[in-house]
């Protein structure tokens, strides 16, 4: 049996893993969800351990995206005996933003105020709990996408009745105070294996669109702007405790500090965190290497 599987979708994303594995000689397959057709009935996965990178941006990209899909797949091959690796679990909380806030609040961490719906008729009422300004967002988005700012009710019932609010693939909505970032940035924090591996200052010029690979660069998208910092221990902590209660393996956990308070406010969760851009300038180290030692790490473990 091969040793590892990876179920990916995007074309560019993981190049820079897919290399490192070649350098290391690691036994794997590459499975884009594309084409995988999976046998109920089958009685055998696809590897000893399964690495999932289904992004959440995929419906962006095409109709018939794998999200849903990879969900099934992933629980299949976890009951069939595979290692799996941010598996279903965290890949259902990763489709749904609502779940996220009400994970982040439970850990006794503070959110943006945010209410939840599933027609857009009810947007209104909801923001009429919250103040102004407020977003209006996707349950299921990526990459900035399905994220509108509403600066007063007049312009959200205006919306709402010419039809043109944020819709989500699965219909549900969130309605959450705008969160002015303290300095314009927010903090992303990376774990692996439930620690923490590095963090950047990200400052995206306003715009909700902050994913920090280079494959993100592309035409068109803002330029952001991004820097290595050692958080605040407290927040550490938080990213760490929110992945532990995600069951995330490999992932992201973004922050930012309220200007109205100082209040460390958590946002969003990330079980497919592309690493930062040029890696070697930004951190002085490339996190693709760790990441490999810990694959080989459970590879080593699941032929035991």
């Amino acid at each position: 049996m091969t040793d590892l599987a990876i179920l990916y979708e995007h074309p560019q994303w993981f190049a820079p893993l897919f290399a490192a594995l070649d350098r290391r000689g690691v036994d794997y397959r590459a499975i884009h969800a594309d084409g995988l057709i999976v046998d109920p009935a089958a009685t055998e996965p696809p590897a000893r351990v399964i690495f999932n990178r289904i992004a959440m941006s995929s419906f962006l990209r095409a109709p018939e995206h794998p999200i849903f899909f990879a969900s099934a797949a992933l629980a299949q091959w976890e009951a069939q005996g595979a290692r799996v690796l941010n598996g279903a679990p965290a890949l259902t909380l990763d489709a749904s933003k609502a779940r996220q806030l009400a994970l982040i609040a439970r850990r006794g961490l503070s959110i943006p105020a945010t209410r939840v719906v599933h027609r857009a008729a009810d947007l209104a009422a909801a923001a009429g709990e919250l103040r102004f300004p407020i977003v209006v967002k996707a349950n299921i988005g990526g990459s900035g996408a399905g994220i509108v700012r509403y600066d007063d009710p007049g312009a959200l019932a205006a919306a709402v009745a010419a039809g043109q609010v944020p819709d989500s693939i699965d219909r549900v909505l969130l309605v959450q105070e705008y969160v002015p970032a303290r300095g314009g940035t927010i903090t992303r924090i990376e774990t692996l294996a439930g620690r923490f591996l590095y963090a950047l200052e990200v400052d995206g010029g306003g715009s909700f669109d902050l994913c920090p690979a280079d494959a993100c660069a592309l035409p068109g998208r803002p330029t952001i702007t991004m820097k290595a910092v050692q958080p605040d221990a407290a927040l550490i902590a938080g990213a760490v405790a929110i992945v532990a209660a995600a069951g995330i393996d490999v992932g992201g956990v973004e922050v930012l500090i309220d200007d109205r308070d100082g209040t460390p406010r958590f946002y969003d969760v990330n079980a497919l965190s592309n690493f930062v851009a040029d890696p070697l300038s930004v951190l002085g180290w490339d996190p693709h290497e760790r990441l490999v030692d810990w694959l080989e790490q459970r590879i080593a473990e699941a032929r035991a």
